[in-house]
């Protein structure tokens, strides 16, 4: 790769795919002040950099990760010191934006001195959006309480980060506004029980009809977004009922899901590597309980099997990983998991930009190679679409105008 300094950045040779599913083809790049200023044939600039044989990506945006946690083990993370989990951040972070990933939504657990960590350069990693805390009921998905009376939380509660089990619309209402207060910017609530947690169902539907809408209302007036953990049908269901913006892992989607999903524009947030994450975990020694174990095994197909017919409605989805459950730096097997469940490589590249930062909030910003744009960029060889090879394809990776590997 030549380079020359200057200040006007050209990324000039290559191919461009610019995030929006058309096919990529031949456009040089300019940079300058961190933004995308133009893009097109033979332009000139200050700095060149030679992109011939590459590709051109906007910068991916994986939608849900845990970047205070890295795999799943239970014995280990009840003997790991509570600040440990931050340095474990850091790791996380950096092992992300080596994927090419320059934006994330942490799905639970990072406070805003993580996130502003990041902003004002104190470590790297992809910009940050944040749930902080994942809202469930008592019994549900984030409850950790054990029959021997540990509490196995994965997230402790600290003063940035509160206790994440509500009961009732009232305790929604002032839990919503604790988590704008402590800085989210999007609300997660469970909908259904889950996977890794040991003591619930993931068909089984969670909250009522009148604290999913206090919820949804308080995000609203707080002007940000609810994500909701739905596995079961009869959550997912009740989630998009309640107005929420996205749909995270979805299971069990069935065909009159599918059609609400449609008709209120919810997306899908699919995060296929989860279960298998747990799978391999458990087949390489961790100490997970039998029962999530199983659960796991239980999923995995009906998962590929619910996403495919999604695709096939067209339903939106914004790429995620679940990162966090399988470890950091592995984040780019969702796509090839996308691709092998019957999304089109175009596609799949499209949701892991341009509609990921739709539905971030953020597509004014990132998602695509557009003028005005930030220079979030990263620079591949071979093909693009070859996704089980992306991550070891990539030459560049650049965060607003910057290269940062």
């Amino acid at each position: 790769m030549t380079v020359t300094t200057g200040t006007r950045v050209v990324i000039s040779g290559g191919d461009v795919f610019d995030g929006t599913g058309a096919p990529p083809g031949p456009a040089d790049v300019a940079i300058d002040g961190g933004r995308i200023v133009e893009v097109g044939s033979g332009l000139d600039g200050d700095e060149l950099v030679d992109a011939r044989g590459l590709t051109i990506l906007p910068g991916l945006i994986d939608c849900h990760v845990h970047v205070m946690f890295d795999g799943i083990d239970l014995m280990a993370h009840l003997q790991q010191p509570f600040s440990y989990a931050f340095y474990t951040a850091i790791r996380s972070l950096a092992r992300t934006l080596d994927c090419g990933i320059t934006t994330v939504r942490d799905a639970g657990g990072a406070d805003l001195g993580v996130k502003q960590a990041v902003a004002n350069g104190l470590i790297e990693g992809p910009r940050m959006r944040t749930a902080i805390s994942i809202l469930g009921q008592t019994g549900g998905h984030t409850d950790g309480w054990q029959p021997s009376g540990v509490d196995a939380s994965l997230f402790v509660p600290h003063p940035g980060r509160p206790s994440p089990i509500v009961d009732g619309p009232d305790e929604m209402r002032r839990k919503v506004r604790e988590l704008v207060r402590a800085g989210a910017d999007v609300i997660k609530i469970c909908t259904s029980g889950g996977v890794i947690s040991p003591r619930d169902d993931p068909r089984h539907a969670h909250f009522g009809p009148d604290e999913l809408a206090t919820c949804v209302a308080e995000a609203t007036t707080a002007g940000i977004a609810v994500m909701a953990h739905a596995q079961g049908a009869d959550g997912i269901k009740n989630a998009v009922r309640a107005g929420v913006r996205s749909v995270e892992h979805g299971i069990f989607l069935d065909d009159e899901g599918i059609e609400m999903m449609l008709d209120a524009g919810t997306y899908l947030v699919p995060t296929l590597a989860a279960p298998r994450a747990v799978i391999a975990a458990a087949a390489a020694g961790a100490a997970l309980p039998d029962v999530v174990v199983d659960k796991a095994r239980e999923v995995a197909e009906a998962h590929m099997e619910s996403f495919g017919r999604a695709v096939a409605a067209g339903v939106p989805v914004a790429m995620g990983t679940d990162s966090g459950v399988g470890r950091h730096g592995d984040n780019l097997t969702e796509l090839a998991l996308m691709h092998e469940a019957g999304m089109k490589p175009e596609a799949v590249l499209a949701a892991s930009t341009s509609s990921a930062a739709s539905l971030l909030g953020i597509a004014d910003e990132v998602g695509t190679v557009a003028a005005g744009k930030r220079a979030d960029l990263v620079l591949v060889s071979g093909d693009p679409f070859d996704f089980g090879s992306l991550k070891t394809n990539i030459r560049a990776v650049y965060q607003d105008g910057r290269p940062v590997r």
